[in-house]
């Protein structure tokens, strides 16, 4: 090789990758110094491409790095930066140091402040107890309790007090509520509707689906009682369904209203079948509304025939029961009976709303999420496990609440309930909630009586959602046990027992009652419980609640979150223009559609197919490969059965189901 043909070849490549957050790129002068397993030291490097603009938002930058042949594996790096240019913050996603003999990664996934040395070591993965850069780990940590700080508000599921730079994305676009929605209607050539004009007829809803505003499911049989049963085990709200081991002594259903539908059995041989089951919404009674709306708080009883449908037999719109609140039954007059189902589902869609989507997806994980950031460094392999399934949760519940979960904005607008309704809500629910009882799936399953697969053959949220469990699981499992491969590695990680102390923590932390370990992560097998459940909460849990609600809640009749008339009291026959006058006007429902359009979006990618790598050990890496084969398989065995039915259930197809709370 000539002298000047071994001035040019490099010695190895520097790979530097800027992240894909607002405000990421910086024009500062960049510099490194590596070294290697020896111990050895390079020069300080100024990483720059003179005609190149380096380090700009999401980019990718290749440098070349000469005279270090003195080097061996390259296995840490420092990185600095100065201030020169308007634009210095700067956030590194990771670096790589490629040489011909070996490639060494050095995750980041921080915000480089200038004139700061950092020191990364390879893989940048460690309990605290072990980190090589402790000084430098302890700093973040306490800096990060100075940003991620909680509400005080303990009704509900704490939030962060104010969103960090960091968790900001720069798609916030999206999230401009008005101009999309009118930007979707004017696309789809609808804003013709845009009036405060009821509905005439039911047909008249066909105007509205066309171009990107598909026909919804439910506008197919939405008048049927096998449809309204369907909607309890693959609608909006498929966790409320439970086995009826005893009718409420304030719903005094009798044998003689409901033989006829129970195939001429008795309520109590159909409970000691276990074919009858119930819904019971007593959370939402007395709850007092603005406006002077009224929502039901009612209880419905289902059967599970002998082909697996599960049918209504029985419904009583309040708890208490009396001559002005009958037990609606399906022999009643047609559109009596379509009211009171349609007033149950109005009930409904306000748990759905308030509890299993904003409250115990949104919220909850948000405050899960805040506490890893208190107390759990970047370089935590805990954290590093759960960062892919944290990606935007706060920014969009910060966009969601404002815009959303305001008032006088969506919920005020299009919902019975309201916003003062849907916080009243939440808070009743967070009273009782148990995070070991309601997220661990098998527990929520088993204490619900629903796991019998013979019984209700078509409750296809449990069936989907227990297979992406079990994989979810074992692949937590996989990581973990290598990482606390001893029971003292785990008890004296004071991070991961300081995380525990702060989710339970009422007071300062976030007071998530029902944590396995209650407080205390020495047994390995409630860390990876719990670990796993906000995995499935963050991404399962999260896409059931939210990827039907064009399907539910665009065609009103069907999943109706407001009803404008008088809840019927009486047995009296009614007739189809008495529903089409309790439905929202024109432009209420234009809405409703355009919004849960949006909400229907996908802002990650598929789970298990990660935006941003945080593990990076070969082990690990081969871990997540196993996961998202896992996942393929469950993925082309929903497909497979979805090819056979009428009105397929397609949320919780694993490629449908993104990793994390983007939307």
């Amino acid at each position: 090789m000539g002298a000047i043909e071994s001035l040019l070849k490099a010695d190895l490549k520097v790979v530097v990758k800027t992240g894909d957050v607002k405000g990421a790129g910086t024009d500062s002068n960049v510099y490194c110094c590596l070294i290697d397993d020896k111990g050895f030291k390079s020069r300080n490097i100024l990483l720059d491409v003179k005609w190149r603009n380096d380090f700009e938002k999401g980019n990718l930058d290749e440098f070349d790095i000469r005279n270090v042949s003195n080097l061996s594996n390259v296995v840490s790096i420092e990185l600095w930066r100065d201030q020169k240019g308007v634009n210095d913050s700067w956030f590194v996603e990771y670096i790589i140091v490629k040489h011909s003999n070996y490639t060494s990664p050095f995750p980041c996934n921080r915000w480089i402040e200038a004139n700061k040395k950092y020191v990364f070591y390879i893989f940048n993965s460690s309990l605290p107890q072990y980190d090589p850069c402790l000084s430098q780990r302890k700093q973040e940590l306490e800096a990060n309790k100075v940003k991620y700080i909680f509400t005080n508000n303990s009704e509900v599921p704490k939030q962060v007090a104010n969103l960090p730079i960091e968790e900001n994305f720069s798609f916030s676009y999206k999230w401009d509520v008005v101009s999309r929605k009118i930007k979707l209607i004017t696309q789809a050539k609808l804003t013709g509707l845009l009036t405060s004009e009821k509905w005439t007829t039911i047909g008249d809803y066909l105007k509205l689906y066309k171009g990107i505003f598909p026909v919804p499911y439910g506008f197919n049989n939405w008048q049927s009682d096998e449809k309204f049963g369907e909607q309890r085990l693959r609608g909006c709200n498929p966790v409320l369904i439970q086995l009826c081991k005893k009718v409420p002594d304030n719903f005094p259903v009798t044998n003689e209203m409901v033989s006829q539908f129970l195939d001429g059995f008795t309520l109590e041989e159909t409970i000691e079948k276990k074919q009858l089951f119930i819904v019971n919404l007593a959370i939402l009674e007395n709850l007092i509304l603005e406006n002077g709306r009224t929502v039901c708080a009612p209880m419905a009883l289902f059967y599970a025939n002998k082909n697996g449908t599960l049918l209504p037999v029985a419904i009583q719109l309040f708890q208490k029961p009396s001559e002005e609140n009958p037990i609606f039954l399906p022999s009643d007059p047609q559109y009596t009976w379509l009211l009171a189902k349609m007033y149950f589902n109005n009930a409904d869609c306000s748990l759905h709303q308030s509890c299993t989507h904003l409250g115990l997806t949104h919220l909850l994980c948000e405050s899960i999420c805040v506490a890893a950031h208190q107390n759990l460094s970047l370089n935590h392999p805990v954290f590093q496990l759960l960062a892919p399934h944290f990606l935007y949760i706060m920014a969009i519940n910060s966009l969601a609440l404002k815009n959303l979960v305001s008032p006088g904005g969506w919920i005020d607008k299009t919902m019975t309930i309201g916003v003062s309704g849907l916080m009243e809500i939440l808070k009743r629910s967070w009273q009782t909630f148990k995070f070991d009882r309601d997220c661990w799936l098998p527990n929520d399953i088993s204490a619900r009586g629903v796991g019998d697969t013979e019984i209700l053959k078509n409750y296809f949220y449990r069936d989907d959602a227990l297979l992406i469990h079990e994989a979810i699981v074992n692949y937590v499992t996989e990581i973990l046990s290598r990482v606390y491969d001893t029971p003292d590695k785990l008890k004296t990680d004071y991070e991961v027992q300081n995380w525990a102390i702060c989710l339970s923590d009422e007071t300062n932390g976030a007071g998530i009652k029902g944590v396995f370990g209650n407080g205390n992560f020495d047994d390995l097998n409630d860390l990876i419980k719990f670990v796993a459940s906000v995995i499935f909460i963050c991404s399962v849990g999260h896409a059931a609640a939210n990827f039907c609600q064009y399907d539910e809640y665009a065609f009103p009749p069907s999943y109706p979150a407001m009803l404008t008339g008088k809840i019927p009291s009486s047995k009296a026959p009614l007739t189809m223009q008495d529903i089409i006058n309790q439905l929202p006007n024109k432009e209420t429902t234009l809405d409703t559609m355009a919004v849960t359009k949006m909400l229907s979006e996908r802002g990650t990618n598929e789970l298990g197919t990660f935006e941003i790598q945080y593990l990076f050990r070969p082990e690990d890496v081969a871990a997540v490969e196993r996961f998202k084969s896992a996942l393929a398989e469950i993925s082309n065995k929903i497909k497979k059965r979805n090819e056979e039915l009428s009105t397929p259930y397609p949320y919780l197809d694993p490629k449908e189901v993104p990793n994390a709370i983007s939307i």
